[in-house]
């Protein structure tokens, strides 16, 4: 064969160079193994965690046990409040019956209805349970309810005058909050309208 054709195959087929692995970056393989001692303390970070939650399930644990022991009953008491409620409207009703009135059987008959109440409510108080003050306080939204306003110069607007229907504290916690009339002051030109229209049917007449 010519010495010449193949020097001219050979330098038209060049040599291709082996390229280093390195210089292409989709090729290049990383080593990211972790050491031991990123092991050790990826380790210990989990179980810092593990023991953290193991903590916080055991604290809501005590606090539920605690709160069923404290207030357990909480639910049951809060029902037998209409118990005494109900006693109150029964004593109201006997004493307003015109055939019972001045008789000796309503003198026994509130009696015993007293006897129960004093019983139920000395019941309520080994259970920690005691009624609110209400009369002469002034409101606190936390355990009391205003229902209605009454005037009254006489007192500090927001003073308690009249107790609907008692509440009652269990420890801490309100059982219910008792219903009340609270005082306001008196609206000078609707009571000087009122007298003029008292006078004004009284020269009428």
């Amino acid at each position: 064969m010519d010495k010449k054709n193949i020097n001219k195959n050979s330098d038209e087929n060049p040599k291709l160079e082996d390229k280093d692995i390195n210089d292409d970056p989709e090729k290049e393989v990383k080593n990211e193994d972790p050491s031991p001692e990123e092991k050790v303390n990826e380790l210990e970070d989990k179980l810092a965690r593990a023991y953290a939650e193991m903590e916080n399930q055991r604290r809501r644990y005590e606090k539920e046990k605690d709160d069923a022991f404290e207030y357990g009953g909480f639910a049951f008491a809060r029902e037998t409040l209409n118990l005494l409620d109900n006693l109150d409207r029964s004593r109201i009703s006997i004493e307003n019956d015109d055939k019972l009135k001045n008789s000796d059987s309503l003198k026994k008959i509130l009696e015993h209805l007293d006897i129960i109440k004093n019983d139920m409510i000395s019941i309520f108080k080994k259970n920690h349970i005691e009624q609110i003050e209400t009369l002469n306080k002034k409101l606190n939204p936390n355990f009391h309810q205003a229902m209605m306003e009454v005037e009254d110069d006489a007192k500090e607007p927001g003073t308690i005058v009249q107790e609907i229907q008692s509440g009652y504290m269990m420890k801490d916690r309100l059982l219910r909050p008792a219903l009340v009339a609270v005082s306001k002051k008196v609206n000078k030109s609707e009571k000087g309208n009122e007298m003029a229209e008292n006078k004004e049917k009284n020269n009428e007449k």
